[in-house]
C-alpha cells in the first residue's frame, strides 16, 4: 500500500502566520510588535486572529514610530526575548534604520562579543500591488550591504512556513523580506513542515544553457519564462537565492560553470544593487567560464509609478526574460 503525504492548502501568508504561530507556541519568549498586528490583524492580514489566541501581551500594536519599536525589540532581544517586529512596508524600514544598522547590527561588535541581539524584523517589499512610490521598493539589497545581520527571501510557501523558526533561533538580527505579490499565493504545504535551513541558495529548475539568478517574486518570473524557453529547446537552469546576506555564491559559480550565462532578475535598482554584486562576484569567480557577458534584468531606476502600465513597465517582466535569454543563447551559440 502506498503511502500518501498528508498536505494542507494554504496561503503564503497563511504560512507566515503558522510559523509565527508555532513559534509563539515552542517558545514563550516569543511575541509579536508592530503597526496594527493586533486587532486589526496585520497590514496584510498575516497575524489575523494571533491576538484571541495569544492576548495582548504576546501580540502588541504599537504606535505609528518604527524607531520606536524597533528599539523596543533591540531592547526585547538583550533582555533576553524573542522579538518578532513587523514593518508594514520596506519603505518605512528606512524610519528605523538608525537603530537597525546603528545598534541591532553593531552591537554584538560594540560589546566585544558580550551581547548578542536576537531579534527577527518582518517586512513586506517590492511592487506589483498599485501601492505607488513610498510602499512599493524593493530595499532589501541595501540592507544586504550590512555586516552582523542576515537578510531573507522567502518566495516559496516551504519557505514563509519554515525560516522563521530558524532565524528566531539565530543569536543575531534577521530581516525578512516578504514580496507583497506572494501573499495571496496558494499551494500545498505538509502538515508537519517544520524549520528549514537559511544559508544556501537553491536550483528550483535544472537546465544547461543558461543560469537565471534571482529571489522572491521574480522567482516565478523566471520558472515561468523557463517553462517558455524549454519549449525552444533552450534549457534554463532556475536559482532561487532565497538569502542574500551571507550571500551563498557557490551554488550559482558552480551553475555557471555548466551553462556558462548568466542573467540575473532582480526588482531591485540597477545601480548599486544587489544585481551588481552578484555580477561582480560572477565575474571574480567564473569569468573564464562565461561565453557571454552577465546580463541584468533589473527594475526601472524611478520611483515606482503608480498607475498599473507603468508599474508592469518598472519591474522585471517574464518577456523581457525570455527576450534576453534568447539572445544570449543564439547569438553566442
Amino acid at each position: 500500500m502506498n503511502s500518501i503525504k498528508n498536505t494542507v492548502k494554504m496561503t503564503y501568508r497563511e504560512a507566515v502566520r503558522e510559523a509565527i504561530r508555532e513559534a509563539m507556541r515552542k517558545d514563550e519568549r516569543v511575541f509579536l510588535m508592530g503597526e496594527d498586528v493586533g486587532r486589526y490583524g496585520g497590514c496584510f492580514a498575516v497575524s489575523k486572529g494571533l491576538l484571541e489566541e495569544f492576548g495582548p501581551e504576546r501580540i502588541r500594536d504599537t504606535p505609528l514610530s518604527e524607531s520606536a519599536f524597533v528599539g523596543a525589540g533591540i531592547g526585547a532581544a538583550l533582555g533576553g526575548m524573542r522579538p518578532i517586529v513587523e514593518i508594514m512596508t520596506v519603505n518605512f524600514s528606512l524610519l528605523a534604520a538608525d537603530q537597525i544598522l546603528n545598534n541591532a547590527a553593531t552591537y554584538l561588535h560594540m560589546s566585544g562579543g558580550l551581547f548578542n541581539v536576537p531579534i527577527v524584523i518582518r517586512m513586506s517589499t517590492g511592487g506589483g500591488k498599485q501601492l505607488a512610490a513610498q510602499h512599493s521598493h524593493s530595499l532589501e539589497g541595501w540592507y544586504a550591504h550590512i555586516p552582523g545581520i542576515k537578510v531573507l527571501t522567502p518566495a516559496t510557501l516551504e519557505d514563509a512556513r519554515g525560516m522563521l523558526w530558524t532565524a528566531l533561533e539565530d543569536p543575531d538580527p534577521v530581516l525578512i523580506f516578504e514580496n507583497n505579490t506572494l501573499y495571496n499565493m496558494e499551494g500545498e504545504l505538509p502538515v508537519d513542515a517544520g524549520a528549514l535551513d537559511i544559508d544556501h541558495a537553491l536550483i528550483r529548475r535544472t537546465g544547461t544553457h543558461v543560469t537565471l539568478i534571482t529571489y522572491g517574486a521574480s522567482l516565478f518570473k523566471s520558472l515561468e519564462a523557463a517553462e517558455q524557453l524549454s519549449k525552444e529547446e533552450i534549457q534554463a537552469e532556475v536559482i532561487d537565492l532565497r538569502t542574500l546576506r551571507p550571500l551563498d555564491h557557490d551554488t550559482f559559480l558552480k551553475s555557471i560553470s555548466k551553462t556558462h550565462r548568466a542573467v540575473i532578475v532582480d526588482e531591485g535598482w540597477r545601480s548599486g544593487g544587489i544585481s551588481a554584486e552578484i555580477s561582480a562576484r560572477i565575474m571574480e569567480g567564473a569569468f573564464y567560464d562565461l561565453d557571454a557577458p552577465v546580463e541584468r534584468i533589473c527594475g526601472a531606476e524611478v520611483p515606482m509609478p503608480y498607475p498599473r502600465h507603468l508599474e508592469e513597465k518598472a519591474l522585471p517582466q517574464v518577456e523581457t526574460i525570455i527576450s534576453t535569454v534568447r539572445r544570449m543563447v543564439k547569438s553566442n551559440g
